[in-house]
């Protein structure tokens, strides 16, 4: 990974960061879950679940092998934390898609009205709020691909640098000058990214599944009396 690089343009793909055995037991965890779980959301197009780590604690261990974590503490630090997990699977029929967009929201314990939050979500009694931009700017992404993943099965586009222009409205992009790079990771293979990268994801048109597990990481606190709802120190 070329850490100048990720934090220029926002986002990067890695290779081999899982061994086919490594995601074939993360595969076996998950098909024995039980997706009648009120928590879990199950649609035609989409199965998610969000606070995964929390939801299925036991998966932890297969997430966060060596690999991955020397490749945290080597390229952050070794003061980042866990503050998001969400697994999803885009079946092979889906007709699910996403338009362009940032990340804009996080994850808390608690609503409360704090200068500098705004946009406040509750969903199955999980809070969401827009943060300060220097709280979005300092979070970083890790997607974690169970399948091979192209254009054909909704790999992501994003728009290089995006994440460096602050709040960036979809409606405002200016495709005379932005370009669309699409994504293409391997069974195994991780993506790194900027929350505030603008990025897309389109309808599966090969019959093939995408499995992802999506991890955000942050090293800051938040305003007094405010804590993430998903704090996990992924390094014990």
């Amino acid at each position: 990974m070329n850490k100048t690089k990720f934090h220029k343009q926002g986002f990067e793909t890695i290779s081999n960061i899982y061994s086919n055995q490594e995601i074939n037991e993360l595969i076996r965890v998950l098909e024995s879950l039980d997706t009648e779980n009120s928590n879990f959301r199950k649609t035609k197009d989409l199965f998610a679940i969000r606070q995964f780590l929390k939801e299925v604690p036991e998966i932890k261990g297969l997430i966060f092998n060596d690999r991955l974590k020397q490749l945290v503490e080597k390229h952050f630090g070794k003061d980042y934390f866990m503050v998001k997990s969400i697994y999803f699977d885009k079946p092979p029929a889906s007709n699910w898609f996403v338009s362009y967009h940032q990340d804009l929201s996080i994850s808390v314990n608690k609503k409360e009205m704090i200068s500098g939050y705004t946009n406040w979500t509750i969903k199955k009694d999980q809070f969401g709020v827009q943060p300060p931009l220097e709280i979005l700017e300092n979070i970083f992404t890790i997607r974690i691909h169970l399948d091979d993943t192209d254009e054909n099965n909704g790999a992501l586009k994003v728009i290089p640098k995006s994440h460096t222009k602050g709040i960036y409205r979809p409606e405002n992009i200016d495709w005379t000058i932005e370009k669309e790079v699409i994504c293409h990771v391997p069974k195994g293979g991780i993506m790194l990214m900027k929350p505030l990268l603008l990025h897309s994801s389109s309808r599966t048109i090969n019959h093939q599944r995408r499995r992802v597990v999506h991890l955000e990481f942050s090293n800051k606190n938040l305003a007094k009396n405010l804590d993430w709802a998903e704090k996990i120190d992924f390094t014990s």
